[in-house]
């Protein structure tokens, strides 16, 4: 199947192919964005790859309508974090999910590997969440809020390294970096709280 992350929008509306393809030529001049289904205004999956063809990511646009693939697939979401923690996380994305309109998952392909293909990708990624209204999901990982901050674990055991994470506390997001590693960070988040030897920052209400 793959590796995927996915923008999680709450609207239904989407920018058109040109823009994407714009920002691309301009920012990664190595790389250009062509449609594989739909048209320029009514795209529905696009492929970014270098200009000698090396295939980075193929990026699909699906709207969550009523009895569609897509909204099974965010019910699949809820139902597979009802053992995740922390709950605070959990509850958030239950009700943050549910109002969820249209994703764009993210096939990671061979060229998604090297630096400058991941830059092309994550630049695009971000210009679809960048318009708000929008969180991230990655396989193994799991979810950000609107803030680009992880909420909630679903990473392997083994993971360590910085990341940046945030927790719900009286309705308010509090956003710090903590290491994936250390037994102590990790302990203080699955509790829904701030790892005592690190400072966190506010960010916007739930």
């Amino acid at each position: 199947m793959g590796y995927y992350t996915r923008v999680l929008s709450k609207d239904e509306e989407f920018p058109p192919f040109n823009e994407l393809a714009q920002l691309i030529r301009t920012e990664h001049p190595e790389y250009r964005l062509t449609i594989e289904e739909g048209n320029e205004e009514g795209w529905s999956t696009l492929l970014l790859s270098s200009n000698d063809e090396v295939e980075v990511a193929l990026i699909e646009r699906n709207p969550v309508t009523d009895g569609s693939i897509r909204q099974d697939e965010v019910a699949d979401f809820i139902e597979d974090m009802q053992d995740c923690r922390p709950k605070s996380g959990v509850q958030w994305l239950e009700n943050y999910l549910a109002s969820v309109k249209t994703v764009y998952a993210f096939q990671h392909l061979q060229g998604s590997e090297t630096e400058e293909g991941s830059n092309a990708l994550h630049a695009l990624r971000a210009a679809l969440w960048d318009r708000g209204n929008a969180i991230i999901q990655a396989d193994g990982e799991g979810f950000t809020n609107e803030d680009g901050y992880h909420i909630i674990w679903q990473f392997s055991d083994s993971v360590s390294g910085p990341w940046k994470m945030g927790v719900l506390q009286d309705g308010v997001w509090r956003h710090f970096s903590m290491d994936l590693g250390d037994p102590d960070h990790r302990n203080a988040f699955l509790k829904g709280t701030v790892p005592d030897d690190l400072t966190s920052v506010l960010g916007s209400g739930s």
